[in-house]
């Protein structure tokens, strides 16, 4: 182990991504980012595919620049992405294919004719999982559909993650946190589902046993250690699903276990002990996905910063580029609740005009419009606040008993705005921290791998210590009442 290790964090969001460094020395922990990329797709005539190869060429200049800044110090290497899409591999481990992009529309249809040969209602007992139309059961039902000689011609099936540890690595896994998004693996039985690896008549040898965070893969390959300039550095299985990693990197407690990870998606939910899988869970959308050391998130999906997003971007391709502080100061002047919209409506899931999506689902729901673009922008913060209040109630009431306050952690946690809200919305303090759960969860596996950890309750010690977090008091609660009890009507 060299003197001050610095562990190597690639983390990839659906935005862009980054190869963060962080250091251990003197009992704290530190983080700096050393190289930052889009996630770049393409638009193509068989739909819309993430460009792996650049994004991996990209993580591996990163590399390259953290071989020099670091050198010897470098201890480890762990990869997180988003969830749900995978690659195929033939057998000679040649890349079938750019990956198809999670929003691409191949699934719309796909949903009605599955359910044809096994029921939603089974599927939810089988998996635990909230049924989007883009988990990796759809997706690859459509492959099914669509090239079933491509999955024939398969000699694995490697959720992104596990894709880019192969590529570094020359091991492959597939990796717990990321494999339980797909909608396809039982979290009771710790296997995939037979009945619906049945019903989409897929090749069972596509499917491995699962590979646990915190195992150590291997070190680099010649060919990536002559690219970068690296030694023998070993890539470690941390957990592939950046959820999984922001909650490892996350501080939770006994009264205080709620977490809200903040990015172009917020996910809130709980850790568990054991599967929720029940009517109840089923009836609210509530998804079992796998974490470290054998517990479970019990959380659900929430259309986030996705909303503000595509809001700026709209505003982008008009000429007009506005900053995040920007936004915030818009929202701050606007006027409030005007208008509440739910988050999660199909019409706001796939690129498009925002604004326009916006103003139509007030007209639609018999609200006023917003018509300014502060407007705009408050209305998407206020419906989060407003959601994110409804789905912790639905926690409370699924766990059987009241929580002391909200742990945000994402790039999503250093808009004090929309923190403010959320602490009005919920009645209850919000703590907003750290910023980079991500990062640092994926490194906490790695320092276990290696020893210098012995359990994850050491490495949040070290996360409270090393990343303070901000604290948010409710402020006129009274006043988010009827909006909420608004978006309410508008769900039931």
């Amino acid at each position: 182990m060299p003197q001050n290790p610095v562990y190597l964090a690639i983390d990839l969001g659906a935005t862009s991504g980054r190869v963060m460094a962080a250091a251990l020395e003197e009992g704290s922990l530190s983080l700096q980012e050393v190289h930052r990329f889009p996630s770049s797709f393409a638009e193509l005539p068989s739909g819309s595919h993430w460009d792996v190869l650049h994004i991996f060429n990209q993580i591996l200049d990163g590399l390259t620049e953290a071989s020099r800044r670091f050198g010897d110090r470098i201890a480890g290497i762990g990869v997180d992405t988003w969830g749900v899409d995978y690659a195929l591999l033939d057998k000679r481990d040649r890349l079938l294919g750019n990956p198809y992009q999670y929003r691409d529309d191949r699934t719309d249809k796909v949903e009605d004719s599955l359910y044809q040969k096994v029921s939603r209602e089974t599927i939810y007992q089988e998996t635990g999982i909230q049924f989007m139309f883009f988990n990796t059961i759809f997706q690859l039902g459509a492959e099914m559909r669509d090239n079933p000689d491509r999955v024939r011609m398969a000699g694995s099936l490697l959720f992104l993650p596990d894709l880019i540890s192969f590529w570094l690595s020359g091991v492959k896994v597939q990796e717990r946190s990321i494999a339980s998004t797909s909608q396809m693996w039982n979290p009771v039985s710790e296997a995939w589902s037979g009945p619906i690896l049945d019903a989409l008549e897929l090749p069972m040898d596509l499917f491995m046993p699962l590979t646990e965070p915190g195992t150590v893969l291997g070190p680099l390959t010649e060919k990536i250690q002559s690219r970068t300039g690296l030694g023998e550095v070993p890539v470690i299985c941390v957990a592939g699903h950046d959820t999984g990693s922001a909650v490892a990197g996350t501080p939770l407690t006994q009264d205080s276990p709620v977490f809200l990870s903040s990015g172009t998606w917020s996910i809130m939910g709980m850790e568990t002990s054991a599967p929720i899988i029940n009517d109840l869970s089923l009836k609210f959308g509530y998804s079992n996905e796998a974490g470290v050391e054998g517990t479970t998130r019990f959380l659900k999906n929430i259309c986030g910063m996705w909303l503000i997003e595509q809001l700026r971007a709209n505003w982008v391709k008009e000429g007009t580029e506005y900053s995040y502080e920007n936004l915030l100061d818009m929202a701050r002047e606007a006027r409030p609740f005007l208008a509440v919209i739910d988050p999660d409506d199909p019409s706001f899931a796939k690129p498009g005009n925002m604004s326009e999506g916006i103003r139509d689902y007030c007209r639609n729901t018999g609200q006023a419009v917003p018509e300014t673009k502060g407007e705009l922008v408050r209305v998407a913060f206020e419906s989060l606040a407003c959601k994110y209040r409804i789905v912790f109630e639905k926690l409370e009431e699924l766990a059987a008993k009241p929580f002391a306050s909200l742990r945000i952690v994402g790039g999503g946690s250093q808009n004090t705005f929309l923190n403010q809200c959320t602490a009005n919305a919920l009645d209850k303090p919000v703590l907003a921290g750290p910023i980079e759960a991500t990062s640092i969860g994926n490194v906490l596996m790695q320092l276990k791998a290696t020893g210098v950890i012995s359990s994850l309750a050491d490495g949040r010690a070290l996360v409270e210590t090393s990343f303070p977090c901000r604290r948010f008091e409710q402020e006129r609660s009274e006043d988010w009442e009827t909006p909420i009890k608004r978006l309410n009507r508008i769900l039931s």
